[in-house]
């Protein structure tokens, strides 16, 4: 048990994946927290998120990898195919060498999955834990010495700081980075997972891969998921429709009509699909300061990001042990923390939320770009494309 006296626990807004991994994080170092969710249980939505090395490890100092392990996928290969010729444009072997290379494992796990183990871990530290469902926040008074959160049901929460790890549409962002609203990529995702005894024969070849498929603005992609009982499919593509949120129900007939002439393989995946679920790609600019007083940011809160770098939850959780870690390194002084997690983490971040911007484009790449990009990835062989991932996976905390 540590010996620092914070005056109060922590209150985490938001008990999506960071938040539960910073409870986590801080109850391992002996320090507690109020975790603040305002849907009436605790819970995930969504389907897959792929698992570099480097949330592997954040597994490890969460004290959940063999959980994790035994509930995830781990596939031979990271594939790209050309959608519109069905070429193979690049192959990643993510088997030993890779393991070898980064000192971990590449992975896919369902998002609830992810979220349900540490949400049992942090159930099994009660003393440490205390995790409000159906609480709304709507703000905050940072008192100088502790921080008093008011909420939805007109009652308040009292503890030592506050982290806002409330997501894309943070309702503490505002206060410490007035920039608006969330910036509109212009690319809708669609998702869905069938069970795994529905894939079409058609993609028997690629079940034990990961297989994005590149096409003029859209790309789809598809793995297994839950130890392989399910398969998981992302189709995303360029609109001008703007849903807030991300579970919002699809429209199949604009589906087909922006993937219409990708491969065979692709069609028969669509034609699968009786109900897709759909959210708008949004991110902002990276920022440098996420903190005020007492008051931080992790997550998507402080640093959202499309997609297409597979890594927002993976930046979660290295956000949440960073702030654990540089606590108790700072003896529980909560300001000096607050100050300090943002310098060690936002060019990182940064890295991640402008490089995702870059792939986007480079997925959905036409004409003479697209066969720039295929000329490009092809001739890389596989020392080649893990040197161009070192940055993102060979992090350690």
């Amino acid at each position: 048990m540590s010996d620092i006296d914070l005056g109060g626990p922590i209150i985490i807004a938001g008990g999506g994946i960071g938040g539960l991994a910073l409870a986590r994080a801080l109850a391992l170092n002996g320090l507690s927290s109020i975790v603040l969710e305002q849907a009436p249980e605790f819970g995930e939505i969504g389907a897959g998120i792929q698992l570099g090395p480097n949330v592997d490890r954040m597994f490890e100092r969460l004290q959940v990898r063999p959980e994790m392990r035994d509930i995830a996928f781990y596939p031979d290969n990271m594939i790209m195919m050309d959608s519109v010729t069905g070429e193979e444009i690049t192959r990643i072997p993510t088997g030993d060498a890779y393991r070898d290379y980064f000192g971990g494992p590449y992975g896919v796990i369902h998002r609830a999955d992810l979220h349900t183990v540490l949400l049992n871990a942090c159930r099994s530290m009660p003393d440490l834990i205390d995790l409000r469902a159906n609480t709304r926040v709507l703000g905050y008074t940072d008192k100088g010495d502790s921080v008093s959160v008011e909420t939805e049901s007109g009652g308040t929460v009292d503890g030592a700081a506050l982290v806002g790890a409330d997501g894309l549409w943070s309702k503490i962002r505002p206060t410490i980075v007035d920039d608006g609203d969330p910036i509109v990529s212009g690319h809708i995702a669609y998702r869905a997972v069938l069970p795994i005894d529905d894939v079409p024969d058609i993609l028997e070849k690629y079940m034990n891969e990961v297989v994005l498929w590149a096409g003029p603005k859209n790309h789809l992609v598809h793995y297994k998921l839950r130890r392989g009982e399910l398969f998981n499919i992302v189709a995303v593509f360029h609109s001008d429709r703007y849903v807030e949120g991300w579970d919002s129900e699809g429209d199949p007939e604009e589906l087909f009509k922006r993937f219409a002439g990708t491969a065979p393989e692709v069609q028969a995946l669509l034609d699968k699909i009786e109900t897709w679920r759909m959210w708008v790609l949004c991110d902002r600019l990276p920022v440098r300061e996420w903190s005020k007083g007492r008051v931080t940011l992790l997550g998507d809160a402080a640093h959202p990001m499309l997609q297409y770098l597979a890594a927002g939850a993976g930046m979660a959780m290295e956000d949440a042990v960073c702030i654990a870690d540089t606590l108790s390194a700072n003896n529980g002084d909560i300001e000096k923390t607050f100050q300090e997690y943002p310098e060690m983490r936002y060019l990182r971040t940064g890295r991640v939320q402008t490089t995702a911007r870059y792939y986007g484009d480079i997925y959905h790449a036409a004409g003479v770009v697209r066969e720039l990009r295929n000329m490009a990835l092809g001739g890389r062989d596989p020392e080649a494309a893990y040197q161009g991932m070192a940055w993102l996976y060979k992090y350690r905390d």
